[in-house]
């Protein structure tokens, strides 16, 4: 749920840690493209990893999302606060193997999910 969203012009944000965890994200569309792909090719009930392939650190997450939001200030890391799960690895090879593959990046699937923010947020702010 959004309770509150702002586009003020602050001079900092803080992230726990130092932004050395690496993590692996999917944008939902390629989530939904590999549901069909697997269902149309696995007749067992089994456990299918779905992922990007693409890990990237939690700073260049951060510095992912302010280029895509516009964030101009300055991004600060809190290292008395944990930094979690260094890494999260994720076998994908049994997609990868029958020819899927997400089809968005990071980066295009952050800047497609801000967009639809932008159009929708009155919507949701709306709903509360």
């Amino acid at each position: 749920m959004i309770t509150k969203y702002s586009n003020s012009n602050n001079k900092s944000v803080t992230f726990w840690g130092d932004g050395t965890p690496m993590r692996e994200f999917l944008y939902s569309d390629d989530l939904a493209d590999a549901c069909l792909f697997a269902m149309d090719r696995f007749e067992d009930a089994e456990l299918i990893n779905v992922g990007s392939g693409e890990n990237v650190s939690i700073e260049s997450l951060a510095s992912t999302i302010a280029g895509v939001v516009g964030y101009h200030g300055d991004i600060e890391w809190d290292t008395t606060r944990p930094n979690g799960t260094p890494k999260r690895p994720l076998d994908y090879s049994k997609m990868t193997e029958l020819g899927w593959n997400p089809k968005h990046s990071l980066h295009d699937g952050l800047k497609k999910t801000y967009q639809w923010f932008i159009l929708n947020q009155k919507n949701l702010l709306a709903s509360e």
